[in-house]
């Protein structure tokens, strides 16, 4: 099997749902040729395989010689054997969130990658959502973070706790926003349904003084997928959901303020009168609409492709995340109910 010196050779371990939307994607980026499949499950591996015309296989040490960069897709607890593997291989990986079944274990996966200088991506997509990429663009200094991600049972990943399966999304983006080390984790959470919580609420403080405050539930009657910041520059309102935002700089709307301190001291004049939002400067947010997972393929296999540039989300920030869950689960542990 061989590419064009501009493409590299891809390959997919775990055909489940998550591995079925990263074959679609890879088929069609310039930068990728796919030429396999990977599961145990000998049927699963052919259909997907079939339907990208590439070669099926159920071990993954059959794509030796054969890939420049893998996409494990496969169960968390997998993980750590598949990335020894191709890490010690000198083969870059993308491996679909979390990084691992424990932070001791992306530990492991981290220091293979420095050993071995190879790159390894972690698959945390939300990172890459045009919401949150045009976020970044706006370089804000958040002192305040509120995230909220919940939605209906999903009928899914039961076997762990919500904030291992969903709120880790906004961890992720937390720590890319705060870019400081944590300092303190206070949670609660409970479990409703089943053995693991369902419902959970932290707050996170970090060393440079910025706090968030993060809820997940997978037991509300609606989807709501939100986060705000209030920093010195702005204060912004977004959707994840909408994929649409709100911003409100402080600069261009000193002169809103002005006029209201004019008008408070005027005798009996009616704020009643004045409609708030008339009086600010609001922008849209610039969003770019753009599939998350092409993002996150495309910034993978050009870090791979360009030694300039790096992966969404790397090993190391898969392991931050992954660690603050662990707290956050800790504290919800100690939390004592009456």
């Amino acid at each position: 099997m061989s590419a064009p010196a501009n493409k590299l050779r891809t390959a997919i371990v775990g055909a489940g749902k998550m591995g079925q939307i990263h074959a679609k994607v890879l088929s069609k980026l310039p930068q990728s040729s796919l030429v396999g499949i990977v599961d145990v499950q000998q049927d699963k591996a052919k259909k997907l395989a079939k339907e990208y015309k590439c070669t099926a296989f159920t071990d993954a040490k059959e794509l030796l010689g054969k890939v420049d960069a893998v996409t494990i897709s496969a169960p968390t607890t997998s993980h750590l054997a598949l990335a020894e593997f191709f890490i010690s291989n000198n083969i870059p990986i993308l491996i679909e969130k979390p990084l691992a079944a424990s932070a001791e274990q992306g530990g492991k996966i981290v220091a293979l990658s420095k050993k071995h200088n190879t790159v390894v991506a972690v698959g945390h997509s939300e990172r890459c959502n045009p919401v949150v990429q045009a976020m970044k663009r706006l370089q804000i200094e958040p002192k305040f973070i509120e995230a909220t991600r919940i939605s209906p049972y999903p009928f899914r990943s039961t076997d762990i706790s919500v904030v291992l399966d969903v709120m880790i999304h906004d961890i992720d983006i937390i720590l890319a926003l705060a870019q400081s080390a944590v300092k303190k984790v206070d949670a609660v959470g409970v479990n409703v349904i089943g053995d693991y919580e369902d419902i959970c609420n932290a707050r996170i403080t970090f060393e440079n003084g910025c706090i968030a405050n993060v809820t997940a539930s997978r037991l509300a009657l609606k989807t709501v997928r939100k986060i705000r910041l209030f920093s010195r520059q702005a204060y912004l309102s977004l959707d994840f959901l909408k994929k649409e935002g709100v911003v409100i700089k402080a600069d261009p709307n000193s002169d809103a303020v002005k006029w209201i301190k004019q008008k408070q001291a005027e005798d009996n004049f009616d704020f009643s009168t004045v409609n708030w939002p008339d009086l600010l400067h609001i922008e849209q947010l610039d969003i770019d609409d753009r599939e998350p997972l092409r993002v996150e393929q495309e910034s993978f296999l050009n870090s791979i492709l360009n030694s300039d540039s790096r992966p969404e989300v790397t090993a190391e920030e898969g392991l931050a995340a992954l660690k603050c869950a662990e707290a956050i689960l800790k504290s919800v542990k100690e939390h004592k109910w009456d």
